[in-house]
């Protein structure tokens, strides 16, 4: 039997209860697989009548959950509570949005769950308590490790129709430059290939590279990055028997034609692999985190404090989240 999804909590002030609560709602039309929350019961009864919701929540264990999920949400407690109004974060916020995820991840490690969905925190709370990590991705990375080594963690973009994987996540434009490499792009490019692979049954991925500068670099005369840092890249992966083109032009690698020559886009950093995918599937875009021991997927959108609690969210892609956890969950490695 299936295990169920753990999802958890996010920043309580943000819309993750909202959009946990309308996604079990919609259980049925969404096509959802089981799923729990690990969160505070009560905290979510409160937001349910803030939202004006009728929602049936039962205390519950990950175990438990798959019986409970036709007939109301289950929640597994975390033992954190979770006092914050609507758009207004306060004190409880940081422990019971970490809490949610620690434990998430830790019932997948142990076998209790099929994979992690994560809905969106507000790094500048869990800044304001301490939080050392740069984001949800390096935080997982630090548990996957367990007090070994920690994974490289790969951040992907995925939708039904584009992928995009940024070799340079959440830092400046300036430390994006100086942090790029040859070994960090093929380090990147293999972790994407195999987990296309093992979660994805895609038997031989095919990735378009993109240059880092326009026209990538016009042969030098834009930069000489390409020429020096991304188009070696490219011919060690192709050396390994990766299906792999570039480097790219990335003004013209998203357009509809060109997408259907690739699996996925890797691409030189954050806003050149985001924005095509939020413009072209902003709805339905999924957060994946690649190169970790357990599938973790999360809602391409944040805590959006201005709509929370006004039932205004919508949930599209927190339910394009957890279908996906299902499907990379029941794959089978190539």
């Amino acid at each position: 039997m299936a295990k169920p999804l753990a999802l958890t909590s996010g920043e309580p002030a943000g819309i993750g209860p909202d959009i946990a609560i309308a996604a079990w709602l919609r259980r049925n039309e969404l096509g959802l697989p089981p799923f729990y929350l690990r969160g505070d019961r009560d905290f979510l009864a409160e937001r349910a009548k803030i939202l004006g919701l009728k929602v049936e929540l039962a205390d519950s264990s990950p175990e438990d959950s798959l019986a409970a999920f036709s007939s109301a949400l289950p929640v597994v407690a975390t033992g954190e509570p979770a006092t914050a109004r609507p758009g207004q974060p306060d004190a409880t916020s940081a422990n019971a949005a970490l809490a949610s995820i620690r434990q998430a991840v830790g019932d997948v490690m142990a076998g209790r769950a099929g994979a992690v969905v994560t809905n969106p925190i507000a790094k500048s709370v869990l800044y304001r308590a301490g939080f050392l990590h740069p984001g949800h991705t390096e935080f997982l990375a630090e548990l996957a490790a367990n007090g070994g080594r920690a994974p490289q963690p790969v951040m992907m973009l995925w939708s039904p129709a584009l992928a995009v994987v940024p070799v340079t996540i959440h830092v400046s434009l300036h430390e994006a430059l100086a942090q790029l490499s040859s070994d960090l792009i093929v380090r990147t490019a293999r972790i994407a290939v195999a987990d296309l692979k093992a979660r994805f049954g895609l038997s031989s991925p095919r990735l378009a590279i993109s240059g880092l500068n326009p026209h990538a670099g016009e042969d030098g005369s834009l930069g000489t990055e390409d020429i020096e840092i991304v188009a070696p890249a490219v011919e060690i992966l192709r050396g390994e028997g990766i299906d792999a083109r570039g480097p790219l032009p990335a003004d013209t690698m998203f357009h509809a034609a060109a997408r259907q020559s690739y699996d996925c886009a890797i691409c030189m950093y954050h806003d050149q692999a985001l924005i095509p995918i939020k413009t072209i599937a902003f709805e339905d875009a999924v957060n994946v985190t690649l190169g970790l021991p357990f599938i973790r997927t999360s809602p391409d959108h944040g805590t959006a404090f201005d709509i929370a609690g006004t039932g205004k969210a919508n949930p599209s892609s927190l339910a394009a989240a957890l279908r996906l956890a299902a499907r990379m969950a029941a794959a089978r490695p190539a």
